[in-house]
């Protein structure tokens, strides 16, 4: 009766049945590369300029965007099965790590060059290098950001994600890769699984398999990284602030990812469950993501989007040289 009294009910009903729609429309054949987190989104702005600005869905949005919003990130950890991560050697590994280090700071260093908002540049950073929209979502928690801010960058890294996933697809058959070496191409430098899957095809199912194990390396990288990020924004916040040190400030949900990935490893979740608690996952961030589109400001794509999806055009470029560059010279 609480949860009805608060109000609640609406907007997480609203939230639902759009984000069950996106997950519906993210299986269409053009449509599987954008993802359901990008179509969540678009279908909540769709929403906003159809039937307004709607004070009663406020409080359900509110939670989706918050509390929802963290449950979706720690079950999405049972897609990680860290032994075989460990059996895909040193080589694989270090590749994955330079892939996430130079992919952050060449993106954020362009970002601040043009004179992008730090936290937009913060998270167009995180979705180059790691994840994609996952890895947005699971970084604006911890740096306070707008919704304009998540949208903008989820949004950039959809575009440049499927460009250059056709940019791959045709130009596989110049690279002088084997299946192996372009799958660990695509892997380690494409924004989003679904990307990966799709470029990885033109290779053949070594090369996605490669392709995909490399990315789900740069995935478990998230948890390092946002624990990174938590930390030295909570030490900025603590100084401007004159603020102790809390435990609010750590981010504890991204301890769920890496626990959930643990259980994956040690007790073997069988693959059926493991894609239906995957499913939850998406469902449950896609309704975040409902709810982010509905508080969208069209106008901050105009002021502030052309930059940002400049910064990581750019830095998507220079990942994607360096990683052909060094995969053909260690062989």
């Amino acid at each position: 009766m609480d949860f009805f009294k608060k109000g609640y009910f609406p907007g997480l009903f609203v939230a639902l049945i759009l984000a069950s729609l996106a997950i519906q429309l993210a299986k269409l054949p053009f449509l599987s590369i954008m993802g359901p987190l990008v179509i969540a989104i678009l279908l909540g702005m769709v929403w906003r300029m159809i039937f307004k600005e709607n004070k009663k869905l406020e409080p359900g949005i509110q939670f989706s965007t918050k509390k929802l919003l963290r449950l979706g990130i720690i079950l999405l950890g049972v897609q990680l099965n860290l032994y075989e991560i460990y059996e895909a050697g040193w080589q694989v590994i270090l590749l994955a790590v330079f892939a996430v280090v130079i992919g952050f700071t060449v993106v954020y260093a362009f970002s601040k060059l043009l004179k992008v908002d730090q936290k937009l540049g913060i998270l167009t950073a995180c979705g180059t290098a790691i994840c994609g929209a996952a890895a947005i979502i699971a970084t604006a928690p911890q740096i306070k950001t707008k919704n304009n801010d998540i949208a903008i960058a989820t949004g950039t890294i959809a575009l440049l994600g499927t460009i250059f996933t056709l940019v791959y697809s045709i130009g596989y058959q110049y690279m002088n890769f084997t299946a192996d070496q372009y799958g660990m191409f695509s892997g380690s430098t494409l924004h989003e699984v679904a990307h990966v899957v799709a470029a990885g095809a033109a290779g053949g199912s070594e090369a996605v398999d490669l392709a995909v194990l490399v990315k789900l390396i740069r995935v478990a990288l998230l948890v390092p990284v946002i624990i990174f990020i938590g930390f030295v924004f909570a030490k900025k916040e603590k100084e401007e602030s004159s603020k102790r040190f809390s435990l609010s400030m750590v981010p504890w949900f991204i301890f769920g990812f890496a626990i959930m990935s643990t259980l994956n490893t040690i007790f073997q979740i069988p693959e059926n469950i493991a894609d239906r608690i995957i499913d939850g996952s998406y469902l449950l961030m896609g309704m975040a993501m409902v709810g982010i589109g509905l508080n969208v400001q069209l106008s901050s794509f105009k002021s502030n989007g052309i930059n940002a999806l400049k910064a990581g055009l750019y830095g998507s470029i220079i990942l994607s040289l360096l990683t052909f560059i060094l995969i053909q010279w260690i062989g």
